[in-house]
C-alpha cells in the first residue's frame, strides 16, 4: 500500500474536525510534563475541545482550500491542534490560562471565526470571557434598571402609594 494510502485517513479526520470548527488553535507542546499534557488534554475535553498532535504535513493536507488555510506558515517544528465547534474563544482562552501554568506551552497561531491571528492576537483573544459570561453579563444590565424600577415602586406602595405622593407634591395651604 502506498504512503499516501495509509494517511489518507488522517487527513480526513483532521478534516471532519475543522469541517464545523468555530476556531482552530495550534500550539507548541514541548517540554510539557506528562502529568502537565494529561492535565491540559483533560481541561480541553471536559470543555468540549478536540486537541490532538498531528504531523505537520498532514494538517497542511486538511487546512487547504478552508479558511485555516493561513495556519499554514507555522506549521514549523511541534505543534498540537485544539479545535472547538461550539465556543470561539475557549481554546485560546483554556490555553493561556494553562501556559500561565506551564510555562513551556506556547500559543502559536490560530483562526477564530475565519480570522488568523498571531500569537499576540490570540493573547487578545483569550481576554475575551465566555459566551455565557457575556449572555449573563448583558441580561444583567438589562435586568438592572427593571430591578430598581420594581424597588422604586414597591417604596411607593410601602409609604401608601400614589395618593400620599399627589398629596405630599401639593403645596400647604396658606394660613
Amino acid at each position: 500500500m502506498a504512503k499516501v494510502e495509509l494517511k489518507k485517513p488522517i487527513v480526513d479526520e483532521i478534516s471532519a474536525h475543522i469541517k464545523d470548527a468555530q476556531s482552530v488553535v495550534l500550539v507548541d507542546y514541548c517540554g510539557l510534563t506528562v502529568e502537565q499534557d494529561t492535565q491540559l488534554r483533560k481541561n480541553l475535553r471536559e470543555a468540549g475541545i478536540t486537541y490532538k498532535v498531528y504531523k505537520n504535513t498532514l494538517m497542511n493536507f486538511a487546512f487547504k482550500g478552508t479558511q485555516f488555510e493561513g495556519l499554514t506558515p507555522y506549521l514549523e517544528g511541534p505543534n498540537a491542534v485544539a479545535i472547538s465547534t461550539e465556543d470561539a474563544t475557549a481554546p485560546a482562552r483554556l490555553l493561556s490560562e494553562f501556559a500561565k501554568t506551564a510555562d513551556k506551552l506556547e500559543i502559536k497561531a490560530g483562526v477564530v471565526e475565519g480570522t488568523v491571528y498571531d500569537a499576540k492576537g490570540m493573547a487578545s483573544i483569550a481576554s475575551i470571557p465566555s459566551r455565557d459570561v457575556l449572555i449573563s453579563r448583558l441580561l444583567g444590565s438589562l435586568q438592572s434598571p427593571i430591578t430598581n424600577f420594581a424597588r422604586v415602586m414597591n417604596q411607593l406602595a410601602e409609604k401608601g402609594g400614589a395618593s400620599a405622593c399627589e398629596a405630599a407634591a401639593e403645596p400647604a395651604p396658606a394660613e
